[in-house]
């Protein structure tokens, strides 16, 4: 009889959420690498995913909290007492960070009588806030051993998560997707051994689609949030800039989000309303039909007002897989992968003219938009092909099964 596998649990803040797909992918690269897993989601999602089951959290168990808290306290008062001291020694970057957390605590507290009953051999917490909360005090109170991931959001929105290098410098490793959220969780003084960067991915690499001849009208693409770091304010300006300079094109913006309102009215106070089309959030075939019709994608990052940024939004090597063109800006990571005139082009997206002159040679030159498809193809190969990925963040778990827990301090 064949021995069971381990079994990693992975703990989720909302699974499957469709503007997520970098998780979906990992997920099912995993099972194609045969891993036993459980799944489960602290804030909605639920269901199933692929034939696994994704255990929702019930806030209504919240309740529970009242005979479970005195209970795990009894257990173990000195997690308690350390919980306590971090509440009133320290500030919250904001209510929603405090919360997150108090949700991934609240968890802990609650599926601690499952996990002892059935011990998976490692817990990996996908982001660095309540799902990484959960999984470092499900070690503290009974020694699971855990890993985490921790990507722009935890890092940089409103300064970044509470609690983030308390939890993480206990993690047997931490997963990140990129070399700026290495750098920066190097900076929080976690040891540059157990920080890897390893990149998400495409569970298929697609044909690489022909350039469009004569690309007049220029079809311009963009897949974001509608929220302040995508920088669509500044998009619009450029596709203002655009037309005053007699550039024939046609935009798609896709994705939803607070700020649509706000940017509809912009595009009308910019003239540009009836070039510009707002699709709204589209399924993920959809997208790539996008991508397919799309002659650049255009990513205007910048830096919010709270601190967040992008990493290196998947769409972006989504594009260079497919053979559309990308031109953004070199806010955050997505200089990781658009190299200036080697994968694409890069301008600060609050200058509309570089824009106009970039988006110019590459409705025009044919030469150097066949180069920079081909080097952006090759490098989506070599990057970003999600099972490679996977299985380098495979054996990572697997190195942490096989070696001895430490115990909790």
């Amino acid at each position: 009889m064949a021995e069971p596998k381990p079994v990693i649990a992975y703990l989720f803040t909302t699974f499957p959420k469709n503007t997520e797909t970098f998780l979906q992918r990992e997920i099912i690269a995993m099972r194609a690498h045969g891993v036993a897993m459980r799944l489960y989601s602290l804030w909605g999602g639920g269901g199933s995913f692929r034939g696994l089951p994704v255990a929702s959290f019930n806030k209504w168990r919240l309740l529970t909290l009242l005979w479970m808290i005195p209970y795990e306290s009894w257990r173990r008062p000195e997690v308690l007492r350390q919980v306590l001291h971090g509440l009133v020694t320290r500030r919250p970057p904001s209510w929603l960070n405090f919360w997150e957390n108090m949700l991934g605590a609240g968890f802990a507290c609650l599926y601690a009588r499952e996990f002892r009953r059935e011990p998976p051999a490692l817990i990996h917490a996908a982001w660095g806030g309540a799902p990484a909360t959960a999984a470092w005090l499900l070690w503290r109170l009974d020694g699971h051993r855990f890993s985490a991931a921790a990507h722009a959001y935890d890092l940089y929105e409103h300064g970044g998560d509470w609690w983030l290098r308390d939890k993480l410098e206990h993690a047997a490793f931490v997963h990140t997707s990129t070399e700026m959220g290495r750098r920066a969780l190097l900076e929080r003084g976690l040891a540059p051994e157990r920080v890897l960067c390893i990149r998400r991915g495409l569970d298929r690499l697609p044909p690489l689609k022909p350039l469009r001849t004569g690309r007049t009208p220029l079809h311009l693409l963009c897949v974001a949030r509608l929220v302040e770091k995508k920088g669509l304010d500044h998009q619009l300006r450029i596709y203002a800039a655009l037309q005053a300079a007699g550039v024939n094109f046609e935009a798609h913006i896709v994705g939803d989000g607070p700020l649509r309102p706000e940017l509809e009215r912009l595009a009308g106070y910019l003239g540009v309303a009836a070039r510009v089309s707002f699709a709204g959030h589209l399924p993920q075939h959809e997208v790539w039909s996008q991508l397919q019709w799309a002659d650049v994608l255009l990513h205007t990052g910048v830096i919010a007002p709270s601190g967040d940024r992008d990493g290196l939004p998947n769409v972006i090597p989504e594009a260079m897989s497919i053979g559309a063109l990308v031109m953004t800006s070199p806010v955050a990571a997505t200089t990781e992968a658009i190299t200036d005139f080697v994968t694409g082009l890069v301008a600060p997206a609050t200058s509309p003219d570089a824009w106009v002159a970039g988006l110019r040679r590459l409705e025009r030159d044919d030469a150097l938009a066949e180069r920079l498809r081909a080097a952006a193809h090759q490098w989506v190969e070599e990057n970003f092909d999600a099972h490679r990925n996977a299985e380098r963040l495979l054996r990572h778990f697997e190195r942490t099964i096989a070696a001895p827990a430490a115990a909790p301090a």
